[in-house]
């Protein structure tokens, strides 16, 4: 797009600040893989689902508008984002704006969490604060896990494990007795639901290799240290192999150890995909030619999830 052309207000939110093509396949994937568990185990509470979709998306927006906030606050002429830049300059964003609609986010999370731990009991605000202060922890606070090349784990386990166990939890927890002062029930979180999330967690994990393969020169810049930059796009490569390979792996090990049927082995319908996400990955450089990877890698993920659920949803062999 040429960059002397000014984008309206809704161009601006949409396609720089609330990443749909990103932030919805990373929050409805782990609530799809735990909507598969819950069907298997008997316990599917749709409303409950719904609801943890909604929390989780809410607070990835809130994590993603904060660390555009931070960059704007510490890099006012930052050339990552020439459009942000420019529509500050021109009103159409404020930085005023951006910190409500961050409050907007957290905020509205709350109520539905309020909602979530009536029906689930207290557990539910374990996981709802420990997702928030990882969602923030990324790009803001002293230590932002972002800048110092430690948010690919961080990835990994929230928006893998904890969110599949999370989503899971809040659908059993009302079956096995749950009460409004009842804390995590063990009953409730079986060795599944966080055996599910690890490939979540992998390709989720990737998406974020490829935003830090594309943007290394920026972040280098800036002085973020991620792992692109520390040690070299070489290595975020073998990272995104390694975590591809978990991902791909998981089927087999989720039907020989945990009593899934053959139907779990679905995902490896999307292997085509990945391949070809993968080769991007491997041969590209350009900002502009890994521009369309992520969104790719985020329908890969979702891809991969709904058929991870549907398989697990089946009886077990």
């Amino acid at each position: 797009m040429d960059q002397s052309v000014e984008w309206t207000r809704a161009e601006v939110w949409k396609r720089k600040l609330l990443y749909p093509g990103h932030t919805l396949p990373t929050a409805a994937a782990p609530v799809a893989v735990a909507v598969g568990l819950a069907v298997h185990d008997h316990v599917f509470g749709p409303l409950a689902a719904l609801l943890a979709f909604l929390a989780g998306w809410l607070i990835q927006l809130g994590g993603v508008l904060t660390d555009n906030y931070e960059n704007l606050v510490q890099q006012p002429q930052d050339p990552e984002h020439p459009e942000l830049v420019r529509a500050l300059a021109n009103g159409t964003l404020t930085l005023r704006g951006l910190r409500a609609a961050i409050n907007a986010c957290y905020g509205l999370a709350l109520l539905v969490g309020i909602y979530l731990v009536t029906h689930a009991g207290i557990g539910v605000i374990v996981i709802g604060l420990l997702s928030v202060g990882a969602s923030l922890a990324y790009s803001a606070g002293p230590f932002p896990i972002g800048r110092h090349g430690l948010a690919d784990p961080l990835f990994f386990v929230f928006f893998g494990v904890v969110s599949v166990a999370g989503a899971y939890y809040v659908q059993a927890a009302p079956m096995h007795g749950a009460v409004l002062g009842s804390w995590l029930l063990p009953d409730a979180l079986p060795a599944a639901a966080i055996a599910l999330g690890i490939p979540v967690g992998a390709l989720t994990t990737n998406i974020l290799i490829i935003d830090d393969i594309r943007d290394r020169d920026f972040d280098a810049v800036k002085g973020k240290r991620t792992i692109a930059v520390r040690w070299g796009r070489k290595w975020s490569r073998v990272e995104y192999l390694a975590l591809s390979l978990v991902a791909y792996l998981a089927p087999f090990a989720l039907w020989l150890s945990s009593g899934f049927s053959a139907w779990v082995l679905l995902p490896l319908a999307t292997l085509p995909l990945a391949v070809s996400t993968a080769r991007d990955v491997l041969t590209r450089d350009r900002y502009e030619d890994l521009l369309p990877t992520t969104p790719r890698a985020g329908r890969l993920l979702l891809a991969y999830s709904g058929l991870l659920a549907a398989g697990t949803a089946m009886p077990g062999g």
